[in-house]
């Protein structure tokens, strides 16, 4: 199953490295890391996404836990969350198919942040769902050059926060 953890920690050379080689020597597979300093300039928020039996993500956890530098973890997977990650793309464009790719952007909520006489750069902030949906309809129109996506970025809803404390 699919678990989103976010993890607060101190905001310290090495923290990041620290949490990736937990998971790595116990064989835990990262499919997407995302971090960043947090309100709080001494805290970074680290969201990612693994997959696992209830059972191991909750070894996880506590194994994560005991890190000096985590300050906060928990499992977003269980509650009621958004999730929202970014895709940049750049894509090829001739005559034919720019019209068909602004149509696809428009389609998709996304926007295009670059334009070139043969390329177009596109954004779209969304699930991985659409993210992927709007590549796989790119792929069909034109060719697909570059791809950078964010990661996921996660958060509970409502008043239940993740906090440091």
């Amino acid at each position: 199953m699919r678990h989103i953890i976010t993890i607060l920690l101190q905001n310290e050379a090495g923290a990041l490295a620290r949490v990736a080689n937990m998971f790595a020597a116990r064989g835990y597979n990262i499919d997407s890391l995302s971090v960043a300093p947090t309100h709080d300039p001494t805290v970074s928020r680290l969201t990612l996404v693994t997959a696992g039996s209830e059972s191991v993500i909750e070894q996880i956890i506590k194994q994560t836990r005991k890190l000096i530098d985590v300050v906060e973890i928990a499992d977003l997977s269980s509650t009621d969350h958004i999730e929202c990650e970014l895709l940049m793309a750049k894509v090829a464009v001739d005559a034919e198919s720019a019209r068909k790719v602004v149509e696809c952007v428009r389609e998709h909520r996304a926007q295009i942040l670059d334009e070139t006489e043969d390329t177009r750069m596109i954004q779209l902030a969304g699930t991985g769902q659409e993210i992927d949906a709007l590549v796989a309809e790119l792929g069909k129109i034109t060719s697909i050059l570059e791809v950078d996506r964010s990661g996921v970025a996660a958060m509970g809803r409502g008043r239940r926060v993740v906090v440091a404390a």
